[in-house]
């Protein structure tokens, strides 16, 4: 796969009301991917993740630990790491392209005892500071500055130190950053107001399967007993449960018949409740969920908030069903600012949305008319493919640069339910 700037000519047509039917696997999740890639920096024995989904973030993450000196190589959704890090400073090249680059920051900490990394880019969805990270460094006993561009981080002679962190506020990256600075950190250290996120979950069980002590996981209170080295390990990456509910809302959208197969239903729980108000029939199994309706979907309020709540990267895809729902529905979005830029776009489809900062007012209209939009950010490039779906007419999205740095094989998939879609170049 190539950098994402190459796909920034891309865009992808579709002829919409086709009714999907038929079976999808998902695949492994990007935010689950990236910190356990980030892992590869502390565990120095061989390491090997399997399900790792081929996007841009991923391929990005994987150049830049390249870049940092660890060896890997990646094979059918395989990675196998070796290695120890070479380098203390990130590329700038490559962490301008992904906020998620700042997940190598306290790995490099641990392993080298000093950290030089730019301030991340990434999708414009807000300000999302990295202030926190910033804390849990410090809090584990490292000296943090800020160098033309770069956040410096360097340990004294005690090393890393276990401490309590408390969230201010819940975030998922935070947390992941000092669940990963913690884990080689002597002593231990105890965070609060975790997140709760299956992704931080899924970080925590490869570590303890690698020979770290972390307990609480999945809660809000996690503890972490130090331990003086990680050992060899294998691990599969948990599904994308934001792919699967993206593709369920695709089948509610068409009044379609979709199972959705390597997904587990728990990670989802509250958005299939909301998608059941809605009118949708879910029949859920141990690793499928089967989505299916008849009618145009009712409207149901929502208030995006942490695991376990309404999933934040779920709200753009959710108001793209609202559009056409048969009633008014009331969006907040708590999580992110700048988060309803998508809202323009779907009203050149001909959707009735009114917006006053976090919250947004969707009155459903009878039928949504194929157009040219632009995609914003990732989740708001699903949206209108979603949105392009259930249309009357052609659609024509540009901006789908976006859309390859979260999903896999998009297209594909949606061609192989009965999409009419299709890419140029």
């Amino acid at each position: 796969m190539n950098d994402f700037s190459t796909f920034s000519s891309d865009k992808i047509y579709i002829k919409g009301e086709n009714i999907l039917n038929g079976k999808v696997k998902i695949s492994g999740a990007k935010n689950a991917a990236l910190p356990l890639m980030a892992l590869s920096l502390i565990i120095n024995k061989d390491f090997t993740l399997y399900n790792v989904p081929d996007l841009v973030d991923t391929r990005l993450m994987s150049n830049l630990l390249i870049d940092l000196g660890i060896n890997l190589n990646w094979k059918n959704g395989k990675i196998d790491f070796n290695g120890t890090p070479k380098r203390e400073e990130a590329s700038y090249d490559l962490v301008r392209k992904m906020r998620a680059s700042i997940l190598v920051l306290g790995p490099l900490l641990a392993s080298r005892g000093l950290a030089k990394v730019p301030l991340p880019g990434g999708c414009a969805i807000g300000s999302r500071p990295i202030d926190l990270h910033i804390m849990v460094m410090e809090a584990l006993g490292a000296k943090i500055c800020f160098d033309s561009g770069f956040i410096v981080g360097s340990l004294n002679s005690d090393g890393l130190r276990g401490g309590i962190i408390n969230f201010p506020k819940v975030s998922v990256g935070a947390t992941e950053s000092a669940i990963m600075t913690a884990v080689l950190a002597k002593g231990q250290t105890k965070i609060t107001n975790a997140a709760q996120e299956p992704e931080i979950t899924d970080l925590a069980n490869c570590l303890n399967n690698a020979g770290a002590d972390i307990r609480g996981e999945g809660t809000n209170t996690i503890i972490i007993n130090g331990v003086n080295h990680l050992n060899k390990v294998e691990y599969g990456v948990v599904s994308d449960r934001i792919e699967a509910g993206s593709f369920a809302i695709a089948s509610s959208l068409t009044m379609g018949n979709v199972e959705i197969d390597n997904i587990n239903h728990k990670n989802l729980d509250t958005f299939l409740k909301v998608l059941e108000f809605t009118g949708s029939e879910i029949e859920v199994a141990e690793n499928s969920i089967k989505v299916f309706s008849s009618l145009r979907p009712k409207p149901f309020d929502i208030i995006t908030e942490p695991h376990p709540g309404f999933p934040t990267d779920l709200q753009a895809q959710y108001m793209s069903l609202m559009s056409i729902a048969n009633g008014t529905t009331f969006i907040k979005e708590t999580i992110f600012e700048n988060r309803f830029m998508h809202v323009p776009e779907l009203m050149r489809m001909g959707a009735k949305i009114s917006v006053n900062n976090e919250e947004a007012i969707v009155n459903g209209v009878g039928k949504l008319k194929g157009a040219k939009v632009m995609a914003s950010d990732l989740r708001a490039s699903m949206c209108l493919i979603l949105a392009a779906l259930a249309a009357s007419g052609t659609s024509e999205i540009e901006g789908v640069f976006h859309l390859d740095r979260g999903y896999e094989n998009l297209e594909d998939k949606l061609s192989n339910l009965g999409a009419n879609i299709k890419r140029s170049t």
